[in-house]
């Protein structure tokens, strides 16, 4: 039978669940699929300084790829890459920019910190780690309006400096839509006792399906909490504007569900469906959970109209096929919501250049090397900077997350090239022909070669040399 103990309810007797008719909740689904942690191919990570081994047969065995990427990665939890800092100059007299920057610092190393590897999963607060990537995004965004402002101060000579305004102490003290990490951390404390008072007006025990029906009614009937059906506005995608306006994407709902159940003592796990995330309470007996009560199932009470869809994969679900879905780890969940950032982030960046994907120039550096030129240099592709760098970003704290997916090493490293940071993504493109499936590496080796050229000749030029770089 299922059981749940609520701290709050510590004294009662548990009792038996009893299937009840429930609200349904809003369907949740993952836009965007991640790679598993698990996939990493024929490559085995052995835990110590991020030295691979077993290259396997038909592998390419790249020696020096152990120092580069620790450097790499060290790099990437400082949390500026190289272009950004020259981007991230600091304007005189702005201790508000000095502030964002040190933010900026701060909140990609305790993400860091918190997703570790030697920190065990079942420890990690997906609350906090979504926090201060919303933080970082957050300063990163700060610091340019920062810039603008003192920049137009600069020019104006007005005679009340914006750039010496109020600071904070720290990260957890910047205010995000008016409440610092603490104070949002805390509004999911709130949430968790409105369900228990709801549950304590009901005058009712701490049988699972009730539980599961209180924790709807606060979120999707006095919260307001509903799925956004066009994802385009950014602060479906980061925690703190989806508790604060309710608005919010597939996976944040999930995480919010997640964490308010957590705060009852009350696990719930999740897994991706096809294009939906399904959460439901772990059982020793399934078939509890698909047993209709009152027109409902627990199942479809948890997951909303997604179940009941015969569209959708998740209609097929039964007690036996939910044995065989892969549980999500709160690793996996963080990195879906960092994916759908860098997917979002990247389609406004590129929202000029229609149908524009990141693999393109590595599908025409084999008709020709003209095409590849055209392509290239002061011809390519004009895209948003601060988007791509925003997209850059969550690329680059997914890669700390999931340090041997060879895929999001090549993404990163073609962000990197639209962003003409040519020696960074030769660096980050041949750790990925390291990693990569053999006819990946193939693809991406000519592709490599040309980057570098390209690179030498950026470098001529900044030496004030005329004319084309010509290699014999």
């Amino acid at each position: 039978m299922l059981r749940v103990s609520l701290p709050w309810l510590s004294n009662r007797q548990m009792t038996t669940m009893k299937m009840a008719g429930g609200l349904g909740a809003s369907p949740v689904d993952m836009p965007v699929a991640v790679p598993s942690l698990g996939n990493c191919g024929r490559f085995g990570f052995d835990g110590r300084g991020g030295c691979w081994s077993d290259c396997g047969k038909g592998k390419r065995n790249y020696m020096t790829v152990n120092t580069t990427q620790n450097a790499a990665v060290k790099k990437m939890r400082l949390g500026i890459s190289p272009l950004a800092s020259s981007a991230l100059a600091e304007p005189r007299n702005s201790s508000r920019a000095n502030f964002y920057k040190e933010v900026l610092k701060a909140a990609r190393d305790k993400f860091t910190r918190e997703i570790s590897f030697q920190s065990k999963d079942k420890d990690i607060s997906l609350a906090k780690v979504l926090l201060y990537v919303a933080a970082e995004d957050e300063a990163f965004l700060a610091f340019n309006r920062e810039i603008d402002a003192c920049t137009l101060h600069n020019e104006r000579r007005d005679s009340s400096s914006p750039c010496d305004a109020q600071v904070w102490d720290g990260v957890e003290a910047m205010p995000m839509a008016g409440k610092n990490i603490n104070e949002w951390l805390v509004e999911l404390d709130t949430i968790a006792k409105e369900v228990e008072a709801e549950l304590v007006s009901r005058d009712i025990g701490c049988h699972l399906a009730e539980v599961l029906e209180a924790v709807n009614q606060v979120l999707f009937e006095s919260r307001g909490f509903k799925r956004s059906p066009v994802l385009v506005d950014s602060k479906c995608f980061y925690l703190h504007s989806v508790l604060g306006s309710g608005c919010a994407s597939a996976i944040l709902l999930s995480v919010i569900y997640i964490e308010v159940c957590r705060r009852l003592n009350l696990t719930i796990v999740g897994s991706r469906v096809g294009e939906e995330f399904l959460i439901w309470p772990p059982t020793g007996n399934p078939e509890e959970l698909f047993k209709v009560t009152s027109g409902h199932s627990l199942f479809g009470v948890v997951n909303g109209k997604c179940v009941d869809d015969p569209r959708s994969k998740a209609s097929d679900i039964t007690s036996n096929s939910l044995l065989g879905l892969d549980i999500a780890t709160n690793r996996d969940i963080i990195g879906i919501a960092l994916a759908n950032l860098i997917r979002l982030y990247w389609k406004r960046a590129s929202r000029t250049n229609y149908g524009l994907m990141l693999t393109s120039p590595l599908r025409s550096v084999h008709k020709s090397e003209e095409k590849f030129n055209k392509d290239s240099g002061s011809k390519m592709p004009l895209l948003r900077p601060q988007e791509l760098r925003l997209a850059i970003m969550a690329s680059e704290r997914l890669i700390i997350l999931q340090p041997h997916n060879w895929a999001l090493r090549r993404d990163y490293g073609m962000m990197l090239y639209y962003n003409r940071e040519y020696e960074a993504a030769v660096q980050e493109l041949s750790i990925c022909m390291a990693f990569a499936p053999e006819e990946e590496a193939e693809v991406l080796e000519p592709f490599v070669e040309k980057l570098h050229l390209m690179r030498l000749e950026t470098s001529w030029k900044s030496l004030g040399q005329k004319g084309r770089l010509t290699v014999p």
